[in-house]
């Protein structure tokens, strides 16, 4: 079987297609992305009888939300050691609380609508083969006992992962997160919610009313708006640009000579690697990933998905390559995810984004806290979550950190050139040189022809850089990504690359 270069859970086509905005339109709410968390809002509020429109810039779940590992769990990492440390005891168990929560309503809503989705209960492992991070999980399991977590301590695994010790948080899971979405969406059409496809929000206006503004020029007013775009296209002096990070991951499905034993798994070791599996259509597919960096800091002499089929063929007894992807999300200043109110200033607009690559359980966390806010009822986790909020441990640490590493690149992304020239470009890839003082890109194409594009990043002008691995120009400041073509693939930008006349 012929590898596939896109992802597991877009094989079939199951999400039907919506159409393009084309005329003015007024409802209640509008929800500005289509993944998982606009879903899924938009769900909730079309239940409760109110009119929501939902639209997304390109197809639904084709962004971040369908380049997932879709586990739907509590175990976000080495994480509540360090919450406990910088925060409290009590907040730490709200974000347990909210994220078990969160597991609960997905099975619960799968049940209810009795939903087809390859949806499994699985422990969630973590795991290390470091001795420096061996202490940190004994850390973190001292954090699961005093949280009351359901907890086990492992020394041996049934994979064969490098590992010294291992922390077990029981009852986690995992599904096909399409197919879960599918049904979603057929609920929203039913109770009379409106979506649509290829419309891309460009502005909000306050007026009477909201009024969203696209990028064809066509309005949808509304009375409130909710951004789910993984990194807010609307920032309205709220400075999410200075307040998150993001980074890339990839991922490779395969299938093994042996059964797959249960379990999540996530090496905390660096490189982290993750591993779950699927059934589908018979065959069971190992799904594997990690190899993170920051977006647009790709390492040329490092490829990460050549670097993830090395560790798994190494250490899992794979039998073919047969899909591979990769995926972009942010992280905040203190890691907790920014859900609520965009500022004190623009109430009306509301915003989810920061989920630090645990999108499944933080999207229904964000769905429910928009929707009570919207309602106007009570929710237990509004003032965790809140993205106004700033602690001084650990996020006047982390700002200073972001911030320095966005103006270093801003600075060298201006300085670099390439060491080669046109000519040398082989074909399929891209370098950077200058042109009459001028940095510019050239993509040479399988057919050897040049395409020029001016490399400043139309969103707050950094340096883009080339990533060969998925034949893009990444922004390393605040993630925006482009084509080969210099065509926006994702967010906070909303305008093309500029192209130019390359003169040999």
């Amino acid at each position: 079987m012929k590898q596939k270069h896109f992802p597991i859970w877009q094989e079939g086509d199951i999400m039907p297609a919506f159409p393009q905005l084309k005329e003015n339109i007024k409802t209640e709410v509008t929800v500005v992305g289509g993944g998982i968390t606009g879903i899924t809002t938009a769900y909730l509020l079309a239940k409760k009888g109110v009119k929501v429109v939902l639209i997304d810039r390109g197809k639904l779940t084709n962004a971040t939300t369908g380049h997932t590992t879709a586990k739907i769990t509590a175990q976000h990492g080495i994480i509540y050691h360090e919450f406990m440390s910088h925060f409290s005891h009590e907040e730490a168990a709200l974000y347990y609380e909210s994220q078990s929560e969160a597991l609960k309503s997905i099975r619960n809503i799968i049940q209810e609508n009795q939903i087809e989705c390859h949806f499994e209960e699985q422990d969630a492992i973590l795991l290390t083969n470091n001795d420096k991070n061996r202490r940190k999980l004994e850390q973190e399991f001292e954090a699961y006992t005093a949280l009351n977590i359901d907890r086990e301590e492992l020394t041996q695994l049934p994979v064969a992962f490098p590992m010294k010790y291992a922390i077990k948080m029981k009852n986690q899971a995992q599904f096909h997160p399409i197919s879960y979405l599918k049904s979603l969406v057929d609920e929203i059409i039913e109770n009379g919610g409106e979506i649509y496809e290829n419309t891309s929000a460009y502005d909000i206006e306050n007026a009477d009313h909201r009024i969203v503004r696209t990028k064809d020029q066509h309005s949808i007013i509304c009375d409130q708006v909710v951004i789910a775009t993984q990194f807010p296209f609307f920032e309205g002096e709220a400075f999410y640009s200075a307040r998150m990070y993001p980074s890339r991951s990839y991922a490779v499905a395969f299938t093994s000579k042996n059964p797959y034993p249960g379990g999540m798994y996530l090496d905390v070791d660096e490189p982290v690697h993750s591993l779950r599996t699927l059934k589908l259509d018979g065959e069971e597919y190992w799904i594997f990933g990690g190899q993170n960096h920051k977006t647009g800091q790709y390492k040329h002499d490092v490829a990460p998905l050549q670097k993830l089929k090395e560790f798994a063929s190494k250490h899992l007894k794979l039998t073919d390559w047969q899909y591979e992807w990769s995926a972009q999300d942010y992280t905040t200043l203190d890691k907790l995810p920014y859900i609520g109110r965009l500022n004190k200033n623009r109430p009306e607009i509301l915003v989810a984004t920061g989920y630090r690559k645990w999108g499944m359980t933080n999207s229904m966390v964000a769905a429910k806290v928009l929707t009570d806010l919207i309602l106007n009822k009570e929710n237990p986790y509004i003032d965790l979550y809140r993205p106004t909020r700033f602690h001084a441990d650990p996020d006047l640490k982390q700002f200073i950190s972001t911030n320095t590493n966005v103006a270093k690149e801003l600075v060298s992304g201006k300085l670099m050139q390439d060491k080669h020239t046109p000519k040398e470009i082989p074909a399929g890839s891209a370098i950077k040189t200058k042109q009459h003082g001028q940095t510019i890109g050239i993509y040479k194409d399988h057919e050897g022809k040049v395409h020029a594009l001016d490399t400043t990043c139309t969103h707050l002008g950094c340096e883009v850089t080339w990533n060969d691995e998925e034949k893009t120009w990444d922004c390393p400041c605040h993630g925006s990504r482009f084509a080969c073509d210099g065509k926006v693939i994702e967010g906070p930008a909303l305008e093309d690359l500029k192209k130019v006349e390359y003169r040999k």
